[in-house]
């Protein structure tokens, strides 16, 4: 079964989007240390866990926040969006260190992610 391991907001500016999380909700935020203008956030700590989550500078005006999902097989689980109605919005993408994944869409147009976890990947 998989599961809810991240989600991406969209921002504008994601530095300010950032700051108002952590003002708002109390969550840590950091600059990530990639290429990309991406912010980390966590929602809980060691006593009360919470989803991880990001902020990434807005690609498309209609971009707004995206679940990610864990899955043992990328492939497979893309296959079964296709197969159920869903589409690919991106290609596999490479997220050194962290696994593999795949932008999708649901039958009603809204964006989610395929994540398979491979801490190994470069």
């Amino acid at each position: 079964m998989s599961r809810v391991v991240h989600f991406d907001l969209s921002a504008d500016d994601p530095q300010r989007a950032a700051a108002f999380y952590r003002n708002v909700f109390g969550w840590s935020t950091e600059k990530w240390d990639g290429p990309a203008d991406y912010w980390l956030m966590r929602t809980g700590d060691a006593a009360h866990p919470g989803v991880t989550g990001g902020i990434a500078r807005r690609v498309s005006p209609g971009d707004s926040t995206a679940v990610v999902y864990d899955v043992s097989s990328l492939e497979e689980a893309a296959a079964r969006v296709v197969a159920c109605g869903g589409s690919l919005r991106e290609p596999k993408q490479l997220l050194r260190g962290v696994g593999h994944l795949v932008a999708c869409r649901d039958t009603e147009g809204n964006t989610f992610c395929l994540l398979q976890l491979d801490p190994a990947a470069v």
